[in-house]
């Protein structure tokens, strides 16, 4: 499927799944939530010191759990004890994810770096070859993006990027200037740019003359007026007129 007419174009990603009081980001009924209205799913992937590929955002614990640490120093069997939110929810392995949702609504996995091997992409694309559904990758880290053209091209990629005006990427500043400027684009190779939308319109997004999504948009105005100058959007807060129709 060409991407001009592809999901990555025509259907609402929710950020980290459709969270809210009840369920957190990134947690199995989240993502059920997103399924149950028909919009696409965003989620972040990391490795456990055993080399599970779990579904988290943080580097760290503390923002989401009741423990601290680190993700990279878990192992699957710590899974069972940590909770997210206060809530009865625990992290989810990538595998249970999948199984879940079982190509309901597309996908969009974001690569989150903690290593310089790249262990995690060769395991992420392992899974993905018997998974039955849509998905894409995306990630801040050009050679992530790199390592997937290279070793898995069918699957769409996504240039992750921003001003960095806050701490939405951990790396030297240089990097960061090439990175808002899609300097890597030539390494990454994208078939899409992921911009933060507060920093859209720019010349850099309107040189690369690709796709582009909006992340994150957080209500249904905001929806309207990034429609104009973003081909699709990524959210959170609220459910988009389109997915509400859907449902009912």
């Amino acid at each position: 499927m060409e991407l001009k007419t592809s999901w990555l174009i025509n259907i609402p990603i929710a950020h980290r799944g459709l969270h809210n009081f009840e369920f957190p980001e990134n947690s199995l009924p989240a993502f059920e939530n997103a399924a149950k209205h028909g919009v696409a799913i965003e989620l972040d992937v990391r490795l456990t010191d055993d080399r599970t590929i779990v579904v988290f955002h943080d580097e760290k614990l503390s923002r989401m759990t009741n423990h601290d640490g680190y993700v990279s120093n878990l192992k699957a069997s710590d899974l069972g004890e940590i909770k997210l939110k206060k809530t009865d929810y625990g992290i989810p392995t990538l595998e249970h994810v999948l199984e879940t949702i079982n190509g309901s609504v597309p996908l969009l996995i974001e690569i989150k770096k903690a290593e310089t091997a790249f262990t995690l992409e060769e395991q992420l694309i392992d899974m993905l070859k018997s998974y039955n559904g849509e998905y894409a990758l995306q990630s801040f880290n050009p050679y992530a993006l790199e390592y997937c053209y290279k070793n898995a091209p069918r699957i769409m990629r996504g240039q992750l990027s921003s001003y960095f005006n806050h701490a939405d990427f951990d790396a030297p500043h240089r990097d960061k200037v090439r990175l808002k400027k899609l300097k890597y684009n030539d390494i990454s190779h994208p078939d899409f740019i992921s911009y933060k939308v507060s920093n859209l319109p720019n010349k850099y997004v309107t040189n690369a003359g690709l796709p582009v999504l909006g992340w994150t948009v957080k209500s249904a105005l905001h929806a309207q007026k990034v429609s104009k100058i973003c081909d699709n959007y990524i959210f959170e807060g609220f459910v988009p007129e389109i997915a509400d129709r859907a449902e009912k």
